[in-house]
């Protein structure tokens, strides 16, 4: 186990050099993947050079989720520059009411899950970021259990 951990840890601390700078922040949306497959508010916040914290906010007429993802960055300049791509785990919480029979005194649903991340983006020379992710999702407390998943596009603007 310990040389499993430190195995992870040089992998990490090696990595980091080849991080890109993530530190714009940054707000928008993501559509198509959010819960529901709806849209969310997205706002991104720097943490260090390499690090954020991406917060999301789903609504949509099942309900909402809130969701909380770090992030690393690496950079893809290679490709073009403004290229990076990122991958991050989080967790997200969600209150959801799948009644599909109209009846407005259907179960409603509260859960809490773990969530992972990976996309890549582009940051245009206008403060304008556009990324492209997937988010898979363990949901598991305390009553709608089940994974989750979605390929969302966002769009940000830069601060």
């Amino acid at each position: 186990m310990k040389k499993m951990i430190l195995t992870l840890a040089l992998v990490v601390s090696m990595v980091g050099a080849l991080m890109a700078q993530a530190d714009n922040k940054a707000i928008g949306l993501r559509l198509g993947g959010g819960f529901g497959y709806g849209a969310e508010v997205s706002y991104q916040q720097p943490l260090s050079k390499v690090n954020r914290l991406e917060v999301d906010l789903g609504l949509n007429s099942w309900g909402f989720g809130l969701n909380g993802i770090y992030q690393w960055v690496w950079d893809l300049s290679d490709l073009a520059d403004g290229f990076n791509w990122y991958a991050g785990v989080g967790a997200g919480i969600g209150s959801y009411n799948f009644n599909f029979n109209n009846d407005s005194h259907g179960p409603s649903n509260f859960s809490v899950g773990a969530l992972g991340q990976v996309g890549i983006e582009y940051q245009f020379e206008i403060p304008l970021t556009l990324s492209l992710d997937y988010r898979p999702g363990i949901f598991f407390v305390p009553s709608f259990n089940g994974t989750y998943d979605g390929i969302c596009l966002g769009a940000r603007y830069r601060f």
